[in-house]
């Protein structure tokens, strides 16, 4: 897939930039969901690419589920499995990536548009952005999981059963977000912190990445073992032994991900 619908994606610097852009409020419809599956299962594995953004056109992030596409699954047999799975698998790619996602909420983020935020590895969000889950409100359930992971118990129901906005500078204090900026900055705060994790060791940060994901549910002994795996297996890279004599020689490394 050469050029997408629903998204933009730029590479420069061994950074990607990913903005949703379907206008006006950029809504998740099936179209959006396999794009994105597509732009981050082969961002996965483009060495071109070390880092990765997340953010989204105009002033929204994402306004959530198209919801106009309901009505349209509802009397078919297997649809609701088929959307459901479809779904998973869009919140999942950007989990799943290798590469660190940086989410930039340039503005509203609601439903499905707020746990795409949820998913990233980092979360910046723009002072007059802010995250809601208003499935509540037309009668629906989901996204608890990925807002439990971010959100303390007390909050992430209340967030859940409200409907209740989440402001940008609540969620930096709520420690969701790592920075809380205007909103002209954040993209470029986001591509900054982009540049500075491709400029490490790409397979050290790949798999940094994977023992956040692998060992998230796993016990203390059990996790550490694994990453410590993980590091007997980076010092016989290229890469690693690389580091270690521009370390020694006090010069800038140069790096070939392998």
């Amino acid at each position: 897939m050469s050029s997408y619908e629903t998204l933009k994606l730029e590479v420069a610097d061994y950074v990607a930039t990913v903005t949703l852009d379907r206008p006006p409020v950029n809504a998740v419809n099936r179209a959006l969901k396999e794009e994105l599956i597509h732009v981050f299962d082969a961002l996965h594995d483009r060495e071109d690419v070390r880092a990765v953004v997340l953010t989204g056109a105009g002033k929204a992030f994402s306004a959530g589920a198209d919801l106009k596409e309901r009505p349209n699954i509802a009397g078919e047999a297997g649809a609701y499995q088929r959307h459901n799975r479809l779904t998973r698998a869009s919140f999942d790619c950007v989990m799943e990536c290798g590469k660190p996602v940086i989410a930039a909420v340039n503005g509203l983020a609601i439903g499905a548009g707020a746990v795409l935020a949820l998913c990233a590895d980092i979360i910046l969000v723009a002072e007059d952005s802010y995250l809601a889950m208003t499935e509540v409100d037309v009668g629906l359930a989901g996204g608890v999981k990925h807002v439990r992971r971010h959100f303390g118990e007390s909050d992430a129901r209340l967030m859940v059963y409200t409907a209740r906005r989440i402001p940008g500078p609540e969620l930096l204090r709520m420690n969701v977000a790592s920075m809380c900026l205007p909103r002209d900055r954040i993209l470029d705060e986001a591509v900054k912190i982009g540049q500075q994790i491709a400029g490490k060791v790409p397979l050290a940060v790949q798999a940094a990445k994977k023992s956040f994901q692998v060992t998230e549910y796993m016990p203390l002994h059990e996790g550490y073992r694994f990453e410590q795996g993980q590091t007997a297996a980076l010092s016989k890279t290229e890469d690693t032994q690389e580091a270690w004599r521009a370390f020694a020689e006090k010069r800038k490394p140069v790096f070939k991900g392998r």
